[in-house]
Parts: structure tokens; C-alpha cells; sequence
């Protein structure tokens, strides 16, 4: 059996901040000449594995540890205690080996040349990477037809826009065939239709090129169109690991249902199901299963009148995030 692609065992990270005082001006203005310090721990002790090929969404609040522990694992910050191996190597021992093994994309920084040409900034990654001429040239051809940057590539680009931007920094990621790929945010900021595409070019790619991929993300449509696994940290420690269906399982106590009827207005006084929105003929329901089933309010519609069409569906994903997250800082109060 092949090694994980990612092992993580105890890994910890802190880092000195500083506190600002409290009291007088006074004791404030002495910061800027002595400030106060303490000891921030950003990631406790973590441990987990990813195989080979697995798309893993790495996901939690903000400030729980998910940028700390890529910076960790793709060598650029040493920790303070416990072992990782990313494709093999120790991150911060073997950075640039590794460096020929990952490709990162981080959402708010480029490694494009903002004036130049994209083609000028791939051809240089292809030097770089220590690509022969004529694979790198087979390979930029294949990843330009794939993310459809055939009219991109000679533009500067600084004349892109964010998700033509985005497209070529994926590519430019994926020019040396990576064993593994860490994405942080790589959707930020871009409209749907760019999303969509992102989404589905990184996972049609991580499919064909049986690449690994750790995924940052607070858009909970990265992490149902492009992963299958989904790792929570909070307070810089796991606090749940699993797939998303799974995930779902456990915290989906309601439905969505959606009813067209023929009447303009339907009345529900049912234990449990509470009113989303409402539109004449129209309206959404979110229903708790465990205190009302989802037949018995179809029965209450029908019996005010004719059907057109309805709709059942679990809870959006944002909200079972947001529900585990809720239960996560109960248990961890005091």
C-alpha cells in the first residue's frame, strides 16, 4: 500500500502577537516603545492523512489554522513540534524538492507578472521547473485548451479580468503536473459563472492527472462541486473529519420544500415547519423531520387545493456548517 500523499502527526504552531495594554493614553503610548507580547497558538497539535488523489476541502472559521497549516506543509513556515510529509518529503527540510512536487494557487496573491503576458510568466515557470522545451510547449497547449485561454494568453495581464486571472493562475499552477495541489480561497471574489468554471476545470483535471487536493474555502460551493471529504479545524485543532455526506447525515434535522400550488396562499400551523419565503403560488418551507414528516405537510397543502409541482431537498451546506460550527463553540465553552 502506497504512502499518503499528506501525513500530519502532532503538528504545532504558535507565533508571538502583540496585546495592547488597557488603561490610561499613557500605558497605550508605551506600546509603540515596549509593546507587550504573548503566546498565540495557531495550530494544537493536529493530526490526519490524505491519499493519494483525494480532493479534501480544509475548512473553519477564521483565524482556526487552515493558512498556517499550508504554509506548514508547503515549507514556508517551520512548527514548533510534530512531523509531516507532503509527496514524501518534510515541508521546511526539503522545500525545494517539494517545490517540484505541489503547485499552490492562493486567491489574493498572483505569481503571474502583472504587466506582462501570461505566456511570458508560463514559459518562465517552464524554465523554472526544468521542463524540456517541447513538454513544456505539449503541456501549455493542453492546459490552455482546457481552461480556454487561447485568447488570454498574450493579453498583459493586468488587462484580465479576475476570472480570466484566475484561469491562467490555476494553468500556471498545473504547468509541471503536480502530485498535489494546495488552494486556498481560489474562488474569492469571482462571479458565478467564473466559480463554475473554476470548479469544474480543477476537478476535471485532479481526475485526469490523479493529482491531490487540499482546498481552503468559506464558499461551501468549492467544497460540494470539487471535494469529496471535508476536514474542520477550530481553535487550531480537528474537530471533525469525514465525508460530506456524512456531515450532512448528522446534522441535517430539516428539509426544504418548495410548493407551486394553484392557490395564490397556503396556511400552515404544523409543529416544526416554519416559512422560508412566499410568492403567490409559491412558497418554501423548512421543515423539521424529527417533529413533523415531510408527507404530512404535502397533505396539509393538497387538502387547500390542487398541486402544480414540489420540490424536497436537504438544507443548503452553508447551513450544516454553520450548525456544526455553532455546536463546536457550545462544547468548547467553559
Amino acid at each position: 500500500m502506497s504512502a499518503p500523499a499528506i501525513r500530519l502527526s502532532g503538528l504545532t504552531k504558535s507565533f508571538r502577537a502583540r496585546r495592547a495594554r488597557s488603561g490610561s493614553v499613557l500605558a497605550r503610548a508605551l506600546d509603540f516603545f515596549s509593546p507587550v507580547t504573548e503566546q498565540v497558538l495557531a495550530v494544537d497539535h493536529i493530526s490526519f492523512a490524505i491519499e493519494r488523489g483525494e480532493r479534501v476541502a480544509f475548512i473553519g472559521p477564521n483565524g482556526a489554522g487552515k493558512s498556517t497549516t499550508l504554509k506548514v506543509l508547503s515549507g514556508i513556515l517551520h512548527p514548533d513540534a510534530g512531523s509531516a510529509e507532503v509527496a514524501g518529503l518534510v515541508p521546511w527540510q526539503k522545500r525545494r524538492q517539494l517545490g517540484f512536487r505541489i503547485g499552490t494557487v492562493f486567491g489574493q496573491r498572483s505569481q503571474l507578472w502583472y504587466h506582462l503576458p501570461a505566456r511570458d510568466t508560463l514559459a518562465l515557470l517552464g524554465h523554472v521547473y526544468e521542463l524540456e522545451p517541447a513538454a513544456c510547449r505539449a503541456r501549455l497547449k493542453e492546459l490552455t485548451a482546457a481552461f480556454d485561454l487561447g485568447p488570454l494568453l498574450d493579453k498583459p495581464v493586468s488587462q484580465l479580468s479576475l476570472g480570466e486571472r484566475m484561469r491562467a493562475e490555476v494553468a500556471a499552477s498545473l504547468l509541471h503536473r503536480p502530485q498535489i495541489l494546495f488552494l486556498d480561497e481560489p474562488t474569492i471574489g469571482l462571479d458565478v459563472a467564473a466559480k463554475a468554471a473554476i470548479r469544474e476545470m480543477l476537478q476535471r483535471k485532479s481526475e485526469q492527472d490523479g493529482a491531490t487536493l487540499l482546498l481552503t474555502s468559506h464558499d461551501t460551493g468549492d467544497i460540494e462541486r470539487v471535494c469529496q471529504r471535508m476536514i474542520v479545524i477550530h481553535g487550531g485543532r480537528v474537530v471533525s473529519d469525514g465525508s460530506i455526506a456524512e456531515l450532512r447525515r448528522g446534522y441535517l434535522g430539516a428539509k426544504r420544500v418548495c410548493l407551486w400550488s394553484e392557490r395564490a396562499r397556503l396556511a400552515f400551523e404544523l409543529p416544526g415547519v416554519r416559512v422560508v419565503s412566499e410568492l403567490p403560488h409559491q412558497c418554501e418551507l423548512e421543515v423539521e423531520t424529527a417533529t413533523t414528516p415531510v408527507g404530512a405537510v404535502v397533505e396539509a397543502a393538497l387538502r387547500q387545493g390542487a398541486l402544480r409541482d414540489l420540490t424536497i431537498e436537504d438544507a443548503p451546506l452553508d447551513e450544516v456548517i454553520h450548525s456544526f460550527y455553532r455546536d463546536v463553540k457550545a462544547r468548547s465553552l467553559p
